[in-house]
């Protein structure tokens, strides 16, 4: 079965030739752009940078929000590619440089390195108990998932901590630092599970092929399109309802949209292509995500 580790002669190559791997890691900058995940890593920056403002850290806090959630989205995607080379290779990813060989899987471990310890001082820009939360999420989530967690049946307990830690990062850098409310962190987490549903969802035979069996895998593919939009429509309520007041036609209006386009995708036949719960559960989580940043003002 192929080794999801790194490359047994990482650690030994790094520390004994550490200017050599730098230089070279600069003349494959386009592959190790791809090989960042850079979709998901952009939305996870914009997501938490519009929660911040919305929260009140203001332009230079939601700047160090920014620049720190994206160190440790970048340190998260480079970390998966390197760590999952064989398997990529295996199952002929043609999407991943390193899968390709465009991109030596030393050269994304080094790169998931330099940007998780960038990641330390910028977390620390806004605060020690913020930095705590972030770089706990970016290292017990993020990287744990890809190093341990992604072969064990509680593979979505890393996406979970990973996403819900981000309101903290958000809110225990404000001026006066405050644990977040309830609702924020459990809708977070919630979209991190459905986002490990919905990233799973097209590669579960290649990795069931290669000896991952998380959750999503051991469930299969009709559990997953059912449970990746209905987990993003939870998150959706969680913020409808959860604050205090009443709710407003406005997120009335939100909810039931979220409702339709979750039921609609999950319920497609499969024939009609695998990929619209997947386009479901984005429209989705798009849509929580927006009622969250709308709700960011009550968040702290």
């Amino acid at each position: 079965m192929p080794s999801s580790r790194w490359p047994p002669d990482y650690l030994a190559y790094v520390s004994l030739h550490p200017s050599g791997v730098l230089s070279r890691t600069t003349h494959r900058l386009p592959a190790l752009l791809r090989s960042c995940h850079p979709e998901p890593a952009l939305a996870v920056t914009v997501f938490v940078t519009a929660l911040a403002v919305a929260a009140g850290r203001g332009a230079t806090g939601s700047a160090a929000v920014a620049a720190a959630v994206l160190a440790g989205q970048l340190s998260v995607g480079w970390c998966n590619d390197a760590a999952d080379a064989r398997r990529d290779t295996a199952c002929g990813r043609r999407d991943k440089p390193v899968a390709t060989g465009e991109l030596p899987p030393r050269t994304a471990a080094v790169a998931a390195g330099t940007a998780l310890a960038l990641c330390v001082p910028l977390s620390l820009l806004s605060g020690p108990a913020a930095a705590v939360a972030h770089l706990g999420g970016v290292v017990a989530g993020g990287w744990a998932y890809n190093l341990w967690w992604k072969h064990m049946v509680l593979s979505p307990l890393p996406y979970a901590l990973g996403f819900g830690s981000l309101p903290a990062f958000v809110t225990l850098g404000l001026p006066s630092p405050s644990w977040p409310a309830w609702w924020a962190v459990a809708a977070g987490a919630l979209l991190g599970v459905g986002a490990h549903l919905v990233n799973v969802l097209p590669d579960i035979e290649g990795d069931l092929a290669t000896g991952v069996r998380g959750l999503p895998q051991r469930l299969g593919r009709t559990a997953c399109r059912w449970l990746a939009p209905f987990l993003m429509l939870t998150a959706v309520g969680v913020v409808v309802a959860g604050p205090a007041g009443a709710v407003r036609t406005r997120d009335w209006l939100l909810g039931g949209s979220a409702a339709l386009v979750a039921i609609a995708g999950a319920a497609l036949p499969t024939g009609t292509g695998t990929r619209w719960p997947f386009r479901a559960a984005i429209v989705v989580a798009g849509m929580a995500v927006t009622e969250l940043v709308l709700r960011g003002s009550d968040m702290a």
